[in-house]
């Protein structure tokens, strides 16, 4: 009985060939990645970097559109943040990445 076990485990390399299929499992996971990387990681990156080259060009006098929804101009700006007047004599500051877009 031993022999019969051990003829069936050591397999005349059908078994063991399969087993060992190298590079082949990979490829479905490979051809995702892909897929995900055209359709969801660089549309986002190429976004991202429109939005930043955005905000590295405001200046004073541009009408903005914040990410709370917030329309109005700016009166000054730095590093960090942005202030803008939304009503006469009414003015907020707010951080410069909440600036989602510049408006006519």
């Amino acid at each position: 009985m031993t022999s019969i076990a051990y003829a069936m485990g050591a397999g005349g390399g059908g078994a063991a060939a399969a087993a060992g299929g190298g590079f082949a499992p990979f490829i479905p996971m490979i051809i995702i990645f892909v897929i995900f990387y055209f359709l969801l990681i660089r549309p986002q990156q190429k976004k991202a970097k429109q939005h930043q080259e955005m905000l590295n060009a405001l200046k004073k006098g541009d009408k903005v559109l914040t990410s709370g929804g917030i329309y109005g101009r700016i009166v000054s700006i730095d590093d960090t943040s942005v202030k803008l007047e939304i009503a006469e004599k009414v003015q907020i500051k707010v951080s410069r990445g909440n600036i989602s877009g510049l408006t006519d």
